[in-house]
């Protein structure tokens, strides 16, 4: 059973901000926030006050990620922008216009240290996916995963992907409209599995060193995975119940102790990720207007402010929730 919600450490907001729909932190003392109306602000977490703000475009910020030097921002339409950072900000690098309609958020790896730098996958074209060298200086993809085997069932456009890798060799795991799920082994461009789960995934993380993941939608539970591995096949463990239907965002944490989802109800609900079972239930965002809780990420060390590592929530509501959980 869930206990009583403990309460943010700080929640940031302002009126131009509006609605929330990607954030991503930046060397911890630095959080970016993508709105609805296609803007970026960047909080100073050690004054929690927004150090600087610009316009993408006129779509919303569907996702966000920073390595070191470069941001990376993915519009509705399906743009994607490399930002080089400079002394006043952020300079557009280059773009790629993928044309994706539908709803589906990149992803960033990034790989060991030394073993070469990061890969930014990307839905386009309705179901293929691109990949892309981050410090490579190209607007085109070194590589595109497009399903196109006669023998597929019909999948519909991507929805939700996760890359990881096993046994040093790199995979891609998407969830496409019609429930269907493929595995591709990066290496040869390969689909070597496929599973049909519940259909219109929206959410998928994946933690390669438990071999385990979770996958959601607009239904009222959540859906444990697991690889065979000598086989890689994918497998379906268990269903979550969930009270409200509907959830946008997954991300386990990387100490792997806990996973957190964000709900359509407004709602950020924290599970063990050892036992799969429901510790707490957030409740600091309003559900005012819908929509709900839109992204959700973990700062990958301490922030100075509270001497804790901190997990961010952002939602429709125009807060960005910060979360000591660690405490």
């Amino acid at each position: 059973m869930a206990v009583l919600p403990p309460d943010p450490v700080f929640t940031l907001r302002c009126p131009e901000m509006g609605p929330v729909n990607s954030i991503c932190f930046h060397h911890c003392d630095r959080l970016l926030a993508g709105t609805l109306k296609g803007s970026i602000f960047l909080w100073d977490l050690q004054t929690n006050r927004s150090a600087l703000h610009f316009e993408v475009g006129q779509q919303p910020i569907t996702s966000l990620h920073h390595t070191d030097d470069t941001l990376i921002t993915q519009e509705k339409v399906g743009t994607v922008t490399l930002w080089t950072m400079s002394n006043s900000g952020y300079v557009r690098e280059r773009t790629i216009e993928a044309n994706f309609n539908a709803f589906c958020r990149t992803a960033l790896y990034t790989p060991p240290e030394g073993s070469g730098g990061p890969l930014l996958f990307y839905p386009c074209d309705e179901n293929s996916i691109g990949v892309l060298h981050v410090n490579d200086d190209v607007a085109a993809p070194s590589q595109m995963l497009v399903p196109d085997d006669p023998q597929l069932p019909k999948l519909g456009s991507v929805s939700c992907f996760k890359p990881f890798e096993s046994a040093s060799q790199l995979f891609l795991l998407a969830g496409y409209e019609s429930g269907h799920f493929l595995t591709w082994d990066l290496s040869s461009g390969v689909i070597i599995d496929l599973l049909q789960l519940d259909p219109e995934p929206m959410a998928i993380d994946y933690d390669p060193q438990t071999n385990r993941g979770i996958v959601g939608g607009p239904n009222d539970k959540l859906t444990a995975i697991t690889y065979q591995r000598q086989s890689m096949q994918l497998q379906r463990a268990n269903d979550i119940a969930i009270k409200n239907a509907g959830i946008n965002c997954i991300r386990i944490r990387d100490d792997q102790k806990v996973f957190a989802s964000g709900g359509w109800d407004g709602r950020v609900r924290i599970f063990s990720w050892k036992s799969l079972r429901p510790l707490a239930v957030l409740t600091e965002h309003k559900t005012a207007g819908g929509g709900g809780i839109m992204d959700i990420a973990y700062s990958e060390g301490k922030v100075s402010m509270w001497n804790a590592r901190i997990m961010a929530s952002a939602g429709t509501d125009g807060q960005v929730a910060l979360w000591d959980l660690y405490n």
